[in-house]
Formats: structure tokens, sequence, C-alpha cells
């Protein structure tokens, strides 16, 4: 039995706190109660399992897909699954999907348990979501993780094609290739968005730019699965041009991807200018952003 894993209920009585090593979940449900508190039960009983199942295949893990190597596991099966996609053009590991695969496979469970109106895991701003028939949630964004502050607020009802939501950049939790502060996607699934968040993060950049201090992520975390390579540790303010330069980068990206139906649509963020990627019925028309922000629609 685990016997590491912490699960109790927040303060205010509503949402569960799971926590097991570097996984970390908020979870709330809505519906009847006894369907809620038979939904949280379900979600700790599989939590449980998560990191030892994780771990169990963690070197094929931190590798490049293979097509000739099928992980065993769910989660590892839908994280190597999602991050096929990019393998062929950059590099990329099932790793870049962990945390949207682990909430998808939370929710999953519950949902599968209980009948519920609505429901969402969010495994550190990875987001797995669940609306019933008519149901809708409302959704924060965020400009920099560091420094937490709405910049617009989303509304994602059951007719949308939006059941994950990701958020990446340098100043996350994660390492990131590029500078982007934050990338935000809305994909039909967590694990989903969150590889293609990671993508787009890795592609807003400036290469061989010395306003950007990088650093080796062997040096910083000697198993990361990004090796050697370089990842972003401070980014000194940037031009206009600059700036503008970096995000048209990874907003071609995010809009190749989109046109592979890779993502519904991202909101990609940099040193004060937003640039939003996904049509106004997708997004702009359900985002209602901070007025004074640079937002240009592309």
């Amino acid at each position: 039995m685990n016997t590491r894993a912490q699960i109790r209920m927040l303060p205010d009585g509503r949402r569960l706190h799971m926590n097991d090593g570097p996984i970390d979940l908020i979870v709330e449900a809505f519906g009847a109660r006894g369907e809620i508190l038979r939904a949280y039960e379900t979600a700790a009983e599989r939590f449980v399992t998560v990191l030892d199942e994780l771990c169990a295949e963690l070197p094929q893990l931190r590798q490049s897909p293979r097509e000739d190597l099928t992980p065993r596991g769910v989660i590892a099966q839908r994280m190597t699954r999602v991050v096929s996609p990019y393998a062929k053009a950059a590099f990329i590991t099932p790793m870049a999907a962990v945390a949207g695969a682990v909430a998808e496979e939370i929710l999953a469970a519950m949902v599968a348990a209980t009948t519920l109106s609505k429901a969402y895991v969010n495994d550190g701003g990875d987001i797995a979501l669940y609306l019933a028939p008519g149901q809708e949630f409302s959704i924060g964004m965020v400009e920099r993780p560091d420094r937490p502050s709405l910049f617009g607020t989303l509304r994602i009802r059951s007719a949308d094609a939006i059941r994950g939501i990701a958020t990446s950049g340098w100043r996350g939790r994660s390492f990131s290739l590029g500078i982007a502060d934050a990338v935000t996607v809305l994909a039909g699934s967590a694990a989903s968005a969150d590889a293609a968040a990671t993508m787009i993060a890795n592609a807003v950049d400036l290469p061989r730019n010395d306003k950007i201090v990088r650093v080796p992520a062997r040096e910083l975390a000697p198993d990361s699965d990004l090796g050697d390579r370089l990842v972003t540790q401070s980014v000194a303010p940037l031009t206009a041009n600059e700036v503008r330069k970096a995000v048209d980068a990874g907003a071609n990206f995010a809009q190749k991807l989109r046109n592979e139906d890779l993502l519904v649509a991202a909101a990609l963020c940099l040193q004060g200018e937003t640039r939003i990627i996904g049509s106004q019925s997708e997004l702009m028309s359900q985002t209602n952003v901070r007025q004074g922000r640079t937002l240009v629609h592309a």
C-alpha cells in the first residue's frame, strides 16, 4: 500500500487535495452529495497507484517515443500517444504530457464510477475537465505563473470541443527551451494540451540572444529527460521588435498545430504582449481580457 500519498479535503470543504512526490492535484466535483463523495473516494483509490505505475516505466518515458516499444500503463500510453505527432520534427519525450495525462486518468476514474454534473482535476495548472450536457466552467487565465494575476477569463461549455487546458513557459515549474512567460493551450484533452503547450513555449524563442541565460537541464536536475539541452533561466527586458519576433515564431507554430487539429486555441504571453491563436467563436468571444493589455488575434 502506498504510504507516501497525502490526501485531504481543503478547508473550503469542496475540493480534494492529493499529493504524492511530484504529483500535486486539486480535484473538485459537482453533483449530488453522495456522488461527489463517491467520486472523491474513487479518485483517491486510483491516485495512490499512479506514481509507482509511472516510475516502473520511467526510463522509457524519458526517451523519445519509439514505434516498436509501447508502454504498459494506461497513463504512459496516453503520454506517448499525444507526443508522437511531434517526435519526427523535434525532440520531445512522453514526460512533456505527464501532468495532463495524470489529470485525465483521475478524472476518467471519477466519471466512470459516478454521475456528476461536472468535475475537474488540476495538476499544477494542467486541467482535465468533465462537463455533462448543458454545463459550463469559467477558467481564469494567468500571464505569469510566478506572479499569478488573471489577464482574462474563459467560459467553456459542454458543447465546446475543449476538455483540457495546460500552461507552459520558462517561469513555470518545468524547464522550457523557449522564453515564453506563459503559453496556455485549449485542446480536446489535458494530455494533448500539455504536449502542445510545451512545444509552443519552446518555439517562442530568440536563439543566440545574449539577453537570455540558459544552462544545461542536467545541471539543474541530473535526471531530467532534457539531458544537456539548454533551458531558459532568465530573460532580460526585450525590445518591442524582439518580443514580436519571438511571439511570431511561437504563433506560427501554434497555428500549424491548430491546422493539424492538435489544439483548439492558444494564448501566448511574453513581456506584456499576448497573442491569441484561435477563431473568434472558439476563443475570442469567450475571453474577457483586462483592459490595457496587448491582445492580437491571429
